[in-house]
């Protein structure tokens, strides 16, 4: 730590009155507290230039194809992943019930009870939720160890095995290979939420972070969509060819594996964790794509002297931490709205709608084809216009328009058996509250958390976000039956509640955090964490003050500069 503290001291930021002074820092005298009027003034010029220089907007530079690259190999491994396993088991849930009865049968020479059909259907979609809490848990350990890249090479591992046990399945005549097939994939989707968003918040200047970070929401769409394609019964949604839809998802994962080891890590993990700078200057400088990057190594300097723990904290320690209460408590309301807020339980009406609509059972998957368009569409507007808009406006918005379609759609559901025309009315409110989730919920709270938190204290919150996001998941499946069951058609109405809730906390708490550096996004939470931030010159005097041990040597400036 001595060593590093050195070289901190020995950055560019400190500027030029540092340099004046490190000659008595070598002769082991003390650094003067109040030196001449002259000193005193030029000290304060070189301080409020340098924070000038940092605080003016970045210079808008062209999108690489490296960042392009990086962000769309490391979402289609990923994000698309999860995407089209949100989708895929839908098409083919008859062929594996039916494979279920056949297996039972060869084994036992007895059909299956209705009830065990059920159950091991149940478990067959349920433990996909149960399988990405527990890479939710595990994300923080693998990103330690590994990085935000490693981690994600690594995570490509467990997605070829779901893949060969899916799709094998049925050739060994053991519906258990299927059952751990989705709990490992589950394992994927749970690392990959956490990971790739944290990559993707970290390799990204911050004038473009939001429209990059939307590449999650994008590709899971994508998924979604692909998963509904490739399940129509003239490609691979057919009894003879369900479990090549599994097969499909080693092709991604494999896509990742070639190029992803050939782009570069995290610069702010290379930088503040492994203090490689020379690497994280390559990095930054290939992601960017100029030579000069000192504004950015400055930047990601910055933030670590500000950072009151060097090192990467565990979930007890964020807890316990004060100066993160609300971004910590933002976090958590805004992953379970994202969750909560009805998207996953609008599935179940839609097929009934549409026959209520008149249209054939035959034509079903064609026309929800729809609903997938509609949701990639919807994420691809939002990336566009996500850095003129603001995250906070997109969130409330997507949440206040999902309050508004789900009222509507519970009077036009009410009315349906009595006006021929109803169920068409319904189903453009389905459409409607799809393109709302899509616009901002369904993928800015990965793109927050990333945000509202400094470099020590990420894994920790990905990892918290991650475990909030899956509970409510599984909450959502465990319980929206009986909700349904107990509030009909009124069912949509909880949903209305808990969008109008996430908007509100949303418009009184959240911050913009457009085009701000991590540092800056941390002091807006400064005043309701109640916590005193120096000003900018107080800290570059607080960090040209450090007085040097007897021997010469800096004491512990590390410890000194990471309060700030």
């Amino acid at each position: 730590m001595e060593k590093f503290g050195d070289k901190v001291r020995e950055d560019r930021w400190l500027g030029r009155a540092e340099k004046k002074d490190k000659s008595r820092i070598k002769d082991g005298g003390d650094v003067e507290e109040h030196g001449s009027p002259k000193l005193q003034m030029d000290k304060q010029k070189s301080v409020d230039n340098k924070m000038s220089d940092l605080e003016k907007p970045p210079q808008k530079q062209p999108i690489t194809a490296c960042l392009l690259s990086a962000a769309f190999f490391g979402a289609l491994g990923s994000s698309f992943l999860y995407g089209y396993n949100l989708s895929v088991v839908n098409a083919p849930s008859q062929y594996i019930k039916n494979f279920y009865n056949k297996t039972w049968f060869d084994r036992y020479g007895e059909p299956m009870g209705t009830e065990t059909t059920t159950l091991l259907w149940s478990i067959t979609v349920s433990i996909f939720a149960i399988g990405g809490l527990c890479g939710a848990l595990s994300v923080s350990f693998f990103i330690k160890i590994l990085g935000r890249k490693g981690t994600l090479l690594l995570n490509n591992i467990f997605a070829v095995i779901a893949a060969l046990l899916l799709s094998l399945g049925e050739t060994a005549t053991s519906f258990e290979m299927l059952i751990i097939g989705r709990f490992i994939m589950g394992v994927d989707s749970g690392i990959a939420l956490s990971a790739l968003p944290m990559y993707l918040g970290e390799i990204s200047p911050r004038h473009i972070r939001g429209s990059i970070g939307q590449f999650n929401s994008i590709l899971i769409c994508t998924g979604v969509f692909t998963g509904q394609v490739l399940g129509l019964p003239q490609l691979l949604g057919h009894e003879s060819r369900w479990n090549y839809l599994f097969s499909f998802l080693a092709f991604p994962a494999l896509l990742q594996m070639c190029v992803l080891p050939f782009l570069p890590e995290s610069p702010r993990y290379l930088l503040i964790e492994k203090r490689d700078e020379t690497a994280a200057e390559k990095a930054f400088q290939r992601f960017l794509g100029k030579k000069d990057v000192s504004q950015e190594l400055e930047e990601v300097h910055a933030e670590a002297r500000a950072q009151e723990n060097l090192n990467t904290i565990s979930v007890l320690q964020l807890l316990k931490t004060p100066s993160v209460r609300w971004q910590l408590i933002t976090v958590i309301i805004t992953m379970a709205c994202y969750q909560l807020c009805g998207l996953n339980a609008i599935w179940y009406y839609t097929n009934g709608i549409l026959t209520e609509a008149g249209f054939a059972p035959s034509i079903l998957p064609y026309i929800t084809l729809s609903t997938g368009a509609i949701e990639t569409l919807s994420a691809i507007v939002s990336g566009l216009v996500i850095e003129r808009i603001g995250r906070k406006p997109l969130l409330i918005f997507g949440f206040t328009a999902m309050a508004v379609f789900f009222s509507l759609l519970t009077v036009f559901l009410n009315f349906q058996d009595r006006v021929s025309w109803m169920p068409y009315l319904s189903y453009i409110c389905i459409l409607a509250v799809i393109a709302s989730f899509c616009s901002g919920p369904g993928g800015i709270p990965f793109v927050l958390t990333g945000e509202l938190f400094e470099q020590s204290y990420r894994p920790a919150a990905f990892m918290i976000a991650g475990i909030v996001n899956w509970l409510s998941n599984f909450t959502l499946g465990l319980l929206f039956p009986f909700i349904q069951q107990s509030l009909q058609t009124f069912a949509f109405l909880v949903f209305v509640v808990v969008c109008l809730l996430g908007a509100t906390y949303l418009y009184f708490v959240l911050p913009e955090t457009k085009n701000k550096t991590f540092v800056d996004i941390s002091r807006s939470f400064a005043k309701i964490n109640k916590i005193q931030v120096p000003t900018p010159s107080q800290e570059m005097e607080m960090v040209l003050s450090i007085k040097p041990h007897a021997n010469g040597k800096v004491q512990d400036a590390c410890r000194l500069e990471s309060s700030f």
